[in-house]
C-alpha cells in the first residue's frame, strides 16, 4: 500500500544578513517534509524491504519534489539539493535508508531540477523533535563549496516510535559571502590534474 502520511511540513528560511553584513543576494533554503507510518512497523525483522520501498518511495519522491518546486518557484531556480530521513526508535536505520536511497525516490527530484550530481544525504534514528539535518550540494557541480550547506529543522511531534520522517531540501543560492574557494583550487595546489578527476 502507498505511504500512510500523517502530515507534511514546509520549511523556508531566508538569510538576509550573515556575519553582520547584508547578503547581496539572500540565501533561500527550503525543506519539504513528510511524516509517515513506518511500513515495516510491528513486523519484527523484515528480510525483504523491497515491497515496502516500491509501495512508498515513488509517491513520496513525487509529493516532496512538488512541494519544493512550488516553494522555489520552479525547478530551474534550485541550485543546491539533498535528502534526509529519521526513523523512529522502534525502527531500523535500514528502513529510512530504504526509502531515500532508491532512484524511485530521488529521481523525481533530480529530473525536476535538471541535476547531474548525486543527492547528498543523512539518515538517522531518533525520537520526536530530533534534529532533521539535510546536507546540500550544488546540483551540477560537487566541487562548488559555496553550496555546501545544511538545513537544520525538526518536527515537534515526529517521528513517533513507529514513524519515519522523510525530507527533500533545496537552496536558491549559496552561502552569503562565501570565500573559501572551490575544491578544484585545492586539487590544483596539490598538483592534481583538475581536468581529469579519475587521476585524483
Amino acid at each position: 500500500m502507498p505511504a500512510e502520511i500523517r502530515k507534511t511540513q514546509l520549511f523556508v528560511e531566508n538569510t538576509l544578513i550573515e556575519g553582520g553584513k547584508a547578503a547581496a543576494t539572500p540565501l533561500k533554503m527550503i525543506a519539504a517534509i513528510a511524516v509517515l507510518r513506518n511500513p515495516w512497523a510491528g513486523q519484527g525483522f523484515v528480510e525483504d524491504l523491497k515491497p515496502g520501498i516500491l509501495d512508498c518511495a515513488p509517491g513520496l519522491g513525487e509529493l516532496l519534489t512538488e512541494m519544493v518546486i512550488d516553494a522555489a518557484g520552479g525547478g530551474d531556480k534550485v541550485e543546491g539539493y539533498g535528502k534526509s530521513g529519521i526513523v523512529g526508535v522502534n525502527g531500523e536505520v535500514e528502513h529510512v535508508s530504504g526509502l531515500i536511497h532508491t532512484l524511485r525516490f530521488g529521481n523525481h527530484f533530480r529530473e525536476a531540477v535538471g541535476a547531474k550530481s548525486y543527492l547528498s544525504f543523512c539518515n538517522t534514528r531518533g525520537p520526536a523533535n530530533a534534529p532533521l539535518l539535510i546536507p546540500l550540494m550544488d546540483k551540477n557541480d560537487a566541487g562548488r563549496r559555496s553550496h555546501y550547506l545544511t538545513i537544520q529543522t525538526s518536527v515537534a511531534d515526529a517521528p513517533g516510535p513507529d514513524e519515519i520522517v522523510i525530507a527533500l531540501g533545496a537552496s536558491i543560492g549559496g552561502r552569503p559571502h562565501h570565500r573559501i574557494g572551490d575544491r578544484y583550487q585545492d586539487l590544483k595546489d596539490l598538483g592534481h590534474d583538475v581536468d581529469n578527476p579519475a587521476a585524483v
